[in-house]
């Protein structure tokens, strides 16, 4: 309960960064936000630390916490916060999230990329589950997955329209919490001109990887291919 109380404020805070609602570009101070979101101090200073660590504010040793200018400048679609690395979760533009769209639901066998990188063995079969993400009815992006039947045994179709990571950690108590990803482009292909509105000679963004539950083992092999204009991802770098 309260990593959910810390996570609302998270999100009330951004949509009012946004919104413009700080004009001066300073937050108002922990007690002040506890009153008025009426919570502890201590869920405030652990969604106040989060931002921090995420490179949304900083703070000013006597003078306060400040927004981060760049923030607000690249904001991207792709915001990993907590410990659920999904889609549906984490990405997100304008505060809103993701549409999914089911392009593809079967059972194949694994090819030797797969067998190497979800460690199978040729009999271990795989759901290829492929769907196309949407913000207000336009495409972003379009996902292949590939997931070991002997991990999840009960996948449909209601399950994939929604959050599959949030299915497995609710229902089986799988946390998806680690990922190694890769991010490139490439010239962009039929199926991404179709699918993504693209130009010929428009490029695509590619986030391909693994994630892993909790416990080490891979879940998924992942393959998403963006519309350009989306790949944006930020992150924070402190040197020690």
């Amino acid at each position: 309960m309260a990593e959910f109380v810390y996570k609302q404020i998270i999100d009330d805070l951004k949509k009012k960064i946004f919104a413009g609602q700080f004009a001066d570009m300073r937050l108002p101070d922990e007690r002040s936000l506890s009153e008025l979101y009426q919570v502890s101090r201590s869920s405030v200073k652990q969604a106040l630390t989060k931002m921090e660590h995420a490179g949304i504010i900083f703070k000013k040793r006597g003078s306060g916490t400040f927004i981060n200018p760049l923030y607000i400048k690249n904001e991207s679609v792709f915001n990993y916060e907590g410990s659920n690395l999904g889609v549906t979760d984490n990405f997100h533009m304008n505060g809103q999230k993701p549409q999914t769209r089911v392009l593809g639901f079967e059972v194949i066998p694994p090819t030797e990329e797969l067998q190497r990188d979800l460690f199978l063995e040729p009999h271990d079969f795989v759901y290829k589950i492929v769907r196309l993400r949407l913000f207000d009815d336009v495409p972003f992006m379009f996902e292949t997955g590939y997931i070991p039947i002997k991990i999840v045994q009960n996948l449909n179709q209601t399950i994939i329209e929604g959050s599959i990571f949030n299915y497995l950690e609710n229902a089986h108590n799988l946390a998806v919490t680690k990922s190694f990803m890769s991010i490139f482009a490439e010239p962009s292909q039929e199926q991404d001109r179709e699918l993504l509105l693209l130009k010929e000679n428009e490029p695509v963004g590619i986030m391909e990887g693994i994630f892993f539950l909790d416990n080490g083992t891979p879940l998924e092999f992942s393959h998403m291919r963006i519309h350009y204009q989306y790949l944006k991802f930020n992150t924070f770098v402190s040197v020690q």
